[in-house]
């Protein structure tokens, strides 16, 4: 979970950099996260709720929602917190719960300011992704809960991928292996699929029975309180790959570490990117996806490690490298490991085994 501390010190350097002469109003769910640890649970009723977040010049917070958010916002950060009345249960609701919020927001001042047609709008949005980039402690320490869930899924995947098992029941599967390690419910999502090449290089579970000899692609996030992990293998049905599909694999994990040693605060984005490319050799023509980005409250999010990036990586920045080739008729290979910048390199944060047996 977020911090007190962290929230109290993001919205710190939120004003300095803002300096605001008036009180500052947030609602777009990424910002309620970052700023004070306010998240509404996705699988509940309310999932497509939020509330008001107001920053005054001092630094002092107050929040507002409706009275039948589930109780993970009471766990936010914030100086004050007033539910307010939208339905009881017993009574007729007090307006359309879209609206429950519209007074606390008139007495605000009647403006949104990260919401797109305010005049502040660009200017707090652009102010807040670019503080996003560097991760306090507790978002690494959140992302690491991610990660060793993450982790379990993979070695599920590993044990249990093998013929006659659909897509759908990977997917089940790996799915409770991040419940059983987390404790909890959590978002899961990805792609758990069969490539057969470039023609399918990912996507959702389908009701496709696996067969020996294909590549399935276990590219999945899970997601706590917002901040989620997203790591990679690749799994030969049957355990028998062909040569070519080896060399598919083989040629991934050479890129992986080629492009890992150039991590670290200062580098260009180009450069990584050029790194992992120019790994694959003559095999680069079937590297036809991202060579990586940024992880945090989205998916992706900067820094994007691309063809023609313009980005330089910073310490903080947690970053994914995952490179892939898809050849028809041999099949797709993708792998995937998440870290996180420093001064003088990286550290590693995603430790699933890569292999495609």
């Amino acid at each position: 979970m977020l911090t007190a501390d962290g929230c109290r010190t993001r919205r710190q350097r939120f004003l300095e950099r803002l300096q605001p002469t008036h009180p500052v109003v947030l609602a777009d769910p990424i910002h309620l996260r970052y700023f004070a640890n306010f998240h509404v649970e996705a699988n509940s009723m309310s999932a497509d709720f939020g509330g008001l977040l107001v920053i005054h010049p001092d630094g002092s917070t107050l929040l507002y929602h409706d009275n039948k958010l589930p109780k993970t916002v009471e766990l936010a950060h914030v100086d004050e917190r007033r539910p307010l009345t939208w339905y009881t249960g017993q009574q007729p609701e007090t307006s359309p719960r879209q609206l429950a919020l519209r007074a606390a927001l008139e007495a605000h001042g009647g403006r949104i300011h990260d919401r797109l047609g305010d005049p502040l709008a660009p200017t707090v949005i652009g102010l807040i992704a670019g503080l996003r980039r560097q991760k306090d402690p507790d978002e690494i320490a959140l992302l690491k809960t991610c990660m060793r869930a993450g982790e379990a899924g993979h070695a599920w995947g590993r044990a249990h991928i093998r013929p006659g098992l659909t897509e759908l029941e990977v997917y089940a599967g790996v799915a409770q292996a991040v419940y059983a390690a987390l404790g909890h419910w959590a978002i899961v999502y990805g792609d758990f699929t069969v490539s057969p090449g470039a023609k399918k290089r990912g996507g959702p579970p389908t009701t496709h029975t696996l067969q020996a000899g294909e590549l399935f692609i276990l590219d999945y996030s899970v997601v706590v309180q917002g901040y989620r992990c997203d790591f990679t293998n690749t799994i030969c049905v049957g355990g028998q790959p062909s040569a070519k599909q080896q060399q598919l694999m083989d040629l991934s994990q050479k890129a992986l570490a080629t492009a890992a040693q150039e991590l670290r605060a200062g580098v260009p984005c180009q450069l990584v990117y050029d790194a992992l490319r120019t790994a694959l050799g003559d095999m680069a023509e079937y590297f036809t996806t991202h060579g990586g980005h940024g992880l945090g409250l989205c998916h992706p999010e900067p820094p994007y490690i691309v063809r023609h990036s313009t980005e330089t990586l910073v310490a903080g920045d947690v970053v994914t490298l995952e490179p892939g080739l898809y050849v028809d008729g041999v099949g797709g290979v993708r792998i995937e490991h998440n870290y996180l910048i420093t001064d003088t390199g990286y550290e590693q944060l995603s430790h699933h085994t890569i292999a495609l047996v």
